[in-house]
């Protein structure tokens, strides 16, 4: 039997990734990964990783680079990590999910990790490192706040 994909997107911006807090299911509440879902039969890795991450944090995303490996979720299900661009909205906890922070490359292990995700923190830093430096060289970054954080708001 073929494994079945999860996409998990490392949306970069400005040399911070997004993370997300699950609220649901119960078992993984309160943990904290990169936000994406389980691929549906006929869509592409890109597609899924887009589709997700408007229903889950309601912005546009575009799928760039597929992370080298794949980490086991549990026996039939395997998480592929995808670096990601936003295209258009604010990412806000919409399904799912309960808090979603950028992190820097010192924040990274600030979090409590669902294992497959922190699995890829060294992958990720490495992406973080390489884009600070490079935005180091660009004027039009502008400054991020420490640990910015959006939580959803209820009313």
């Amino acid at each position: 039997m073929e494994n079945r994909i999860v996409v998990g997107g490392a949306l970069i911006r400005q040399g911070r990734v997004l993370a997300a807090r699950r609220s649901a299911p119960a078992e993984l509440a309160g943990r904290w990964e990169f936000p994406g879902g389980k691929a549906e039969p006929g869509e592409s890795e890109q597609q899924a990783l887009e589709r997700e991450l408007v229903e889950e944090l309601g912005v546009q995303v575009r799928a760039m680079a597929r992370l080298a490996g794949e980490w086991p979720i549990r026996p039939g299900l395997v998480l592929r990590i995808w670096t990601a661009e936003l295209v258009a909205g604010e990412p806000r906890p919409l399904q799912d999910h309960s808090e979603v922070r950028w992190l820097g490359p010192d924040e990274l292990t600030a979090v409590d990790w669902l294992e497959h995700d922190r699995a890829v923190l060294p992958e990720v830093a490495r992406l973080l490192t390489a884009t600070d430096a490079s935005s180091a060289q660009s004027p039009a970054s502008g400054p991020v706040g420490r640990s910015e954080k959006m939580t959803r708001t209820h009313g």
